[in-house]
């Protein structure tokens, strides 16, 4: 496996869609040019909970392409069609997402929102 030094702050409950594997696609307001394999963690607990490969990013939607893709990314019919979501347009495509058997903690640096560049720590605990 290749080496993670990255990881995708995500919040509950999307992050537990995707690493039941019920959610591949995570939506967001702009793509992103990253692929490979990826920490994912949840936001707000300073710990990596997942791992997946991050293969595409895709978009953006119309609200009729959201509707018709409500498999992948799960965001409730109701919530696209009111426009609260028109934001997150953009759907970075996630496959095999897994569940760490033990959550690794990592080292949050000021800023880091979207993205987190892991400490050396989390890297090696990921290997």
């Amino acid at each position: 496996m290749a080496l993670i030094d990255r990881g995708l702050v995500i919040d509950t409950p999307h992050i537990d869609r995707i690493l039941s594997g019920a959610k591949t696609w995570e939506m967001r307001s702009t793509a992103t040019k990253i692929r490979g394999p990826i920490a994912l963690i949840r936001k707000g607990s300073g710990q990596v909970v997942g791992t997946a490969e991050l293969v595409d990013s895709l978009g953006p939607f119309t609200d009729a392409q959201m509707l018709d893709n409500y498999s992948r990314h799960l965001i409730d019919p109701s919530r696209i069609q009111s426009g609260v979501v028109a934001k997150w347009r953009y759907a970075w495509v996630l496959r095999d997402a897994k569940p760490l058997a033990h959550p690794i903690p990592y080292v949050h640096r000021p800023g880091a929102v979207i993205w987190v560049a892991l400490d050396d720590a989390a890297v090696q605990r990921l290997r």
